[in-house]
């Protein structure tokens, strides 16, 4: 006689409800945050403290753009201006407690 081998999982106790087999969303609904170009006092989104932002400039499409010009019309030496200035640059804002990125200024 040979034995039948045991099945490869044991059946659910009386009483179980499996949990739904579907994608579920979670949205949650958060508010814009006004920035300016300057350090802006917020509630900081991601660990709750209230914080005010710590501000980083990125070049952008923009000061690139206005290098190339002025590359193009021969003033060499004036192409790292775009660079130095923040009005051609993105303003980025970070919570200075947990570094989290807030959102960016473009002037």
């Amino acid at each position: 006689m040979s034995k039948n081998p045991p099945p490869p999982y044991s059946p659910a106790p009386p009483g179980f409800v499996p949990p739904p087999t579907e994608n579920i969303n979670i949205t949650m609904a958060t508010q814009p945050i006004a920035l300016g170009p300057g350090p802006t006092t917020l509630t900081c989104p991601h660990c709750h403290a209230r914080v005010t932002t710590t501000v980083k400039t990125t070049a952008n499409t923009k000061t690139h753009i206005i290098a190339l010009i002025l590359c193009l019309f021969v003033l060499v030496p004036c192409v790292c201006i775009p660079y130095c200035c923040d009005s051609c640059q993105t303003l980025q804002h970070f919570c200075p407690n947990c570094k989290a990125y807030l959102g960016a200024y473009d002037n």
